[in-house]
């Protein structure tokens, strides 16, 4: 099979397409043929080495796992033989899911255990959107609902609100009833505004700390901003949550837990069980099916443009979801208009 390699840290050029071994599904495994993947923050970590803790999963001196990846969408290519496949599978149907600190989905190949965070595309849902949706739901939903306590009558910030997680919370922060502030830049405000947010601020033009707020739940999906220059917009009980890993965020989370009603928090989401994953993702064909959720898609690259990917992915400015078609079929020029991909996406600018 092909697969894009990372042999050792660096920038987005160490990344090369290079043939590997196809893997052998066993006993309650199957072996997925992906077509679509995509490239998100933790690629860029894990790619690059840095945060230097993120070694500790992925290998100190080099990467232990060549193959990044966490995300899939593709068709059941085989399954264990002798009966031992995985229950619920057949040869032939269309899954998506995610693999974890597994990696290995930036291939034409990956083998997945059936009891995994996995399930079948919901009806009506094509290839680029099966994956593009996945990172987003699995990372905003359990800090809205678990860290932030979102619930009807909520007041919610999200900075960053147009790339993949901040798009995503904003929506899902509406679904859950509450009422949504977003952060973005010019380009995108119209997109925020339609994702559902009640006010959008655009940060070229406004700082959103000095809002008067109060929120129940700043929610910084870029990690640009800090729980200091947060504070002030809590509610009494109000949390400051990031996606972003710092040392001041680490230090301020037992503090604040235990002297001050208002929380600094952090959420390493994809750590979760499998079986938290699988039961987030099984919200995915109700969503859908009531218009609540739809992922923006910044691009579309082929495997043999995962260098440009892993670039684009690193800027900081993506808008949505950078999606890696591994099907050759379904790679499409990134300038292409929304028209033609037929989903939503911006324009090139910050989150």
């Amino acid at each position: 099979m092909l697969a894009a390699v990372v042999e050792r840290y660096g920038p987005p050029e160490v990344v090369h397409v290079a043939e590997r071994p196809d893997p052998v599904p066993g006993p309650g495994e199957m072996r997925v043929r992906v077509r679509t993947t995509s490239v998100g923050a933790s690629d860029v970590a894990f790619r690059a080495g840095s945060p230097w803790f993120a070694r500790l999963f992925t290998g100190l001196r080099r990467p232990r796992r060549p193959v990044l990846g966490t995300d899939f969408a593709g068709v059941v290519d085989a399954v264990c033989p002798g009966g031992a496949g995985a229950p619920g599978f057949a040869v032939g149907d269309r899954v998506h899911g995610v693999t974890g600190v597994a990696s290995g989905t930036h291939a034409e190949l990956v083998v997945v255990a059936g009891d995994g965070a996995v399930q079948h595309v919901p009806d009506g849902v094509d290839d680029v959107e099966a994956v593009a949706m996945l990172d987003g739901l699995l990372t905003a939903l359990p800090f809205l609902r678990d860290v932030g306590g979102v619930r009807p009558g909520s007041r919610v910030l999200v900075n960053g609100a147009s790339g993949a997680v901040g798009s995503a919370a904003v929506q899902l922060a509406r679904w859950m009833g509450a009422e949504v502030t977003a952060v973005t830049s010019t380009p995108n405000v119209a997109l925020v505004r339609a994702l559902g947010a009640a006010h959008v601020i655009d940060y070229t033009a406004e700082r959103f700390t000095d809002l008067p707020g109060p929120f129940d739940l700043v929610f910084d999906a870029v990690g640009r901003s800090s729980f200091r220059r947060c504070r002030r917009l809590l509610a009494a009980r109000g949390v400051y949550a990031t996606t972003v890993p710092s040392a001041s965020v680490l230090l301020l989370m037992p503090i604040t837990r235990v002297l001050g009603r208002r929380r600094a928090a952090i959420a390493f989401t994809g750590l979760r069980s499998d079986a938290a994953k699988r039961a987030d993702l099984a919200l995915l064909p109700q969503l859908h099916a009531e218009g609540a959720f739809a992922p923006v898609i910044d691009r579309v690259d082929g495997l043999a443009d995962i260098v440009e990917a892993h670039r684009r992915a690193g800027t900081g400015r993506k808008v949505g979801t950078v999606v890696v078609a591994v099907d050759p079929r379904l790679a499409v020029d990134p300038r292409l208009a929304a028209g033609d991909l037929g989903l939503r996406r911006a324009g090139s600018a910050d989150a």
